[in-house]
């Protein structure tokens, strides 16, 4: 970081080619100086992260144009989180109505990730002032809310050593998902630390900040460790360690390419899967660990910790997290649809504005194929829903074309007859819960399946 006073003679300079220019520009010139000395001396942006740290107020930022479809997994705006299911804020588009033809599940065919029926905690920072920690997390550290050049939405950025809680994640249900999408810098050092996650027994109050808080209070547990790069800077490496009232008996690493400071992955979406005792992680589109026995099964797990072990070696360094979301419930598609006449999925996930699904959604699409060709005699009505932001008007366009565009992807990538489905859309006007928060709206945004 460069220090003030090296600022000093460049303001100098600047000042004396002033007095050739109008007072207005001397003026102009003085204040951005003055700002941007202000930001060096407050270590709000740093040299590795100027490329990538917009410090405005507001969340006014460019979406991620980079080609790579890995690290555009989830990249929302505010009003359209992962579960993308419903309106924008503008409600329609001026998208064709064949949203299907450019989508391109070859990535993600072995996608199979499925996340929870309801959404409890849909947390992309919003309420949440710029430069301060979030006020629905505790920490024996700190962090701050950023927003991010070419990225969309606002972060919480973390970079020193301590324990990072999001607190509205408590008792872990037999069957949750997790999602979130982690950052680094470019050209993360390798001996910088690693961020971890941990799934703990015991709850989330004082005591997780305490040391030894696995071993002396015999907790259970999970802990996943992420790092941006390995030694040479050619990949990353993701580690879980498996604990049992304060004793180890699971460890294992995998080397992955998926997020790679040093090669242009510096960004990856992370889904997390639990149903009882089993966990499955994946990294984009990768799974890159698949435990059957990682949860005690007689255990009660009740907090979501991260943390970061010890101070980064580059003062440079950091994560940064986004899109958080939690959903208990294990879809039963078969069932629901089959005996009970109706399935109703948040993981089908659109682009902004759009009827064009995201490569994400595979996983339930597969799901729900596998369904009706396990049932060749069933038909079904595909009826979408939006909530309440936007035009009721677009919002009901938008998801009749929604609806039309599940229906061509089953019958396009899955081969299902198209006589065998038709569709609907109903808008904002059925919703299953109040519009007030993110979660609701991320609840009322869903596709919903109909046996005919």
């Amino acid at each position: 970081m460069k220090p003030i006073a090296k600022l000093l003679p460049v303001t100098a300079i600047m000042l004396c080619y002033s007095f050739c220019s109008s007072a207005q520009i001397l003026k102009n010139i003085g204040n951005r100086a003055k700002q941007k000395a202000e930001q060096r001396a407050n270590q709000k942006v740093d040299n590795a992260i100027d490329k990538g740290l917009d410090k405005a107020e507001g969340t006014g930022q460019k979406k991620d144009n980079t080609s790579n479809q890995n690290n555009n997994q989830g990249n929302n705006n505010n009003n359209n989180s992962q579960a993308d299911n419903g309106n924008s804020q503008s409600g329609g588009d001026q998208n064709p109505r064949n949203g299907t033809a450019s989508v391109n599940f070859e990535t993600y065919s072995k996608f199979d990730f499925v996340p929870g029926e309801k959404i409890i905690v849909d947390d992309d920072f919003t309420q949440d002032a710029i430069g301060d920690f979030p006020g629905k997390w505790n920490t024996n550290s700190g962090g701050e809310i950023v927003t991010v050049n070419g990225q969309s939405g606002r972060w919480l950025m973390i970079s020193k050593k301590g324990r990072f809680l999001p607190e509205y994640i408590g008792d872990l249900p037999e069957n949750f998902t997790l999602q979130f999408n982690l950052m680094s810098n470019e050209n993360f050092d390798f001996y910088s630390s690693g961020l971890e996650l941990y799934f703990l027994t015991g709850g989330n109050d004082q005591k997780i900040f305490e040391d030894y808080f696995l071993t002396a209070q015999k907790r259970s547990g999970l802990k996943f460790y992420f790092h941006p790069v390995t030694p040479g800077n050619k990949a990353s490496e993701v580690a879980v360690e498996a604990w049992e009232s304060g004793q180890k008996f699971m460890n294992n690493e995998v080397i992955t390419q998926q997020f790679n400071s040093h090669t242009g992955n510096k960004r990856v979406a992370v889904s997390i899967w639990r149903q009882k005792q089993r966990i499955r992680v994946y990294l984009n589109e990768e799974k890159v660990f698949d435990l059957p026995k990682a949860f005690a099964p007689d255990k009660k797990y009740s907090a979501t910790l991260f943390q970061i072990k010890d101070n980064m070696t580059n003062e440079k360094d950091r994560y940064l997290i986004n899109n958080i979301k939690f959903a208990i419930g294990a879809p039963d598609t078969r069932n629901k649809l089959i005996t009970e006449g109706k399935f109703v999925t948040r993981g089908i996930l659109f682009d902004v504005s759009s009827d064009k699904i995201k490569p994400e959604s595979y996983g339930v699409l597969k799901d729900i194929a596998g369904t009706l060709k396990e049932n060749a005699g069933v038909k079904v009505k595909i009826i979408g829903h939006t909530d309440t932001d936007g035009n009721d008007a677009d919002n009901l366009s938008l998801s009749k074309r929604r609806a039309e565009s599940v229906k061509a992807n089953l019958v396009k990538e899955f081969g299902i007859d198209e006589s065998r489905i038709q569709t609907d859309g109903m808008g904002e006007s059925q919703p299953v819960d109040k519009n007030t928060t993110n979660e609701a709206k991320s609840n009322n945004r869903r596709v919903e399946f109909v046996r005919l």
